[in-house]
């Protein structure tokens, strides 16, 4: 059983848009999670970290 908890971040650019962002769990093994930061009981979307990893490649291209 993963006893890990998610360990939520923001960008550090959502300060530019007033805190109103995404927000990133990158520490549990073999996923990343995702959630609105204005609806945190939302819904949460879950990634491969390859799967992350080339989205962020991409939005980084842009």
């Amino acid at each position: 059983m993963d006893m890990t908890e998610p360990r939520w971040r923001t960008a550090t650019r959502s300060s530019n848009n007033g805190g109103e962002c995404v927000e990133v769990a990158d520490n549990l093994p073999g996923r990343v999670l995702v959630r609105d930061s204005k609806d945190r009981a939302g819904g949460t979307l879950s990634f491969s970290p390859a799967a992350w990893r080339a989205f962020l490649t991409d939005a980084k291209g842009r």
